[in-house]
């Protein structure tokens, strides 16, 4: 028996506790770094499956690593497995986790003879916008000695480079003074017209801004009432561009929008968070090629997805990952649409079988695509001699 038709074997025996666990994973959901019970179902199911495993790493209470095999390559599994406030796994995550237990699980048991070492990084708090798992976990050594890492992720249809970009999230902080909105207006600041302004001063930059930049946001807290002028408002948002330099270009105008707010009210204005943007993703173009393959060899051929391929799509901390080391990143389709990503009716599809045959696809084809990478001479060459994280 060869080593893929050995880890197509072992994947076989997991399969339908694989597809239990997804979906225990989307009936708990459960928000970044409070994901207790998602990691602790991944890690025990990882030890039942021979693993080593390594709760609480990098002084994160819900990363976790877990190894299997003792080859001179090493590979990494990333498994996501944080919902989004309100609407649960709207991204799929119970997917990605349940995915990234299947593949490790499949080619540990033929990592020896192919020279692997697999490791599955349990990586909390992707949807949280700055300073996710991924990018701690560089911080502080998760990743070294990783030569490569891989997920793959739900969406609406498959995409193999899906061009995401760089992101940084804030919190905004407007500070003025209370007073009784009629009998004393003239004694208040109010800190919510500061963020209207910022607002206002946001739709006018958009003309000044590149066609790949975004920016969007909430408010937080617009005032407790509505006869007290608001002492203090907040908002949280979100801003992208295509790459980590270019976010760099826009943060300062995006960042003198709030100012103003605060200049023309008097309102004291604060800034937090931003500090640990995501990177845009880097997609290794052999590991893509390879996932490609394997992936038709399934009966899932990638098809060309037009403008899809070029036009930006979300963000993500893998792509911090992926400036550390080669690293692919593949969208499965869950046939959603009309529902999208990070709608409730994307939280509902998660579960269906067309998701349940993505989970299947793409572990498979991940733990096909290690193998191949450690078979291939001049794949494993490269990524051998590549400096590790």
């Amino acid at each position: 028996m060869d080593a893929k038709s050995g880890a197509q074997q072992r994947f076989a025996s997991a399969r339908d506790g694989l597809i239990e666990i997804s979906r225990r994973i989307h009936a708990h959901p459960e928000l970044g770094f409070e994901e207790e019970k998602a990691s602790t179902w991944l890690c025990e199911s990882l030890d039942e499956a021979g693993f080593a495993v390594e709760k609480g790493i990098c002084d994160l209470p819900t990363a976790f690593h877990a190894r299997a095999g003792s080859g001179s390559l090493h590979i990494a599994i990333c498994a996501e497995y944080d919902c989004l406030p309100g609407i649960g796994h709207a991204c799929g995550h119970n997917v990605i986790a349940a995915s990234a237990l299947g593949a490790a699980v499949a080619a540990a048991a033929v990592a020896d003879e192919v020279g692997l070492t697999i490791s599955v990084i349990g990586t909390p708090a992707e949807e949280v916008g700055n300073a996710g798992g991924k990018i701690l976990l560089l911080e502080r050594g998760a990743f070294e000695g990783i030569h490569a890492a891989m997920m793959v992720h739900p969406a609406p249809f498959d995409l193999l480079r899906a061009k995401m970009i760089a992101a940084s999230m804030f919190d905004v902080h407007c500070t003025g003074k209370e007073s009784h909105a009629s009998a004393f207006p003239e004694r208040g600041v109010n800190a919510a017209d500061a963020l209207t302004i910022a607002q206002t001063a946001i739709g006018l930059l958009r003309q000044h801004i590149r066609s790949t930049d975004r920016i969007h946001g909430i408010v937080t807290n617009g005032g407790a009432a509505p006869n007290v002028i608001p002492a203090h408002a907040s908002a949280r948002y979100i801003i992208r561009s295509e790459t980590v330099d270019q976010l760099a270009d826009l943060r300062p105008k995006v960042y003198r929008c709030f100012e103003a707010g605060g200049l023309a009210t008097g309102a004291q204005v604060a800034i937090t968070g931003g500090d640990k943007p995501y990177a845009e993703m880097l997609h290794d173009g052999e590991m893509a090629d390879l996932f490609r393959r394997n992936s038709a060899a399934l009966g899932r051929p990638f098809p060309n997805m037009g403008e899809w391929e070029t036009r930006p799509t979300g963000s993500t901390d893998m792509g911090n990952v992926s400036r550390a080391m080669p690293s692919i990143h593949p969208m499965m389709g869950i046939n959603s649409l009309p529902a999208v990503n990070h709608q409730p009716e994307f939280t509902a599809h998660c579960i269906t079988p067309d998701a349940d045959k993505a989970l299947v696809d793409g572990a498979l084809a991940m733990a096909w695509t290690c193998i191949d990478m450690a078979t291939s001479p001049e794949v494993r060459n490269r990524l051998a001699a590549a400096p590790t994280a």
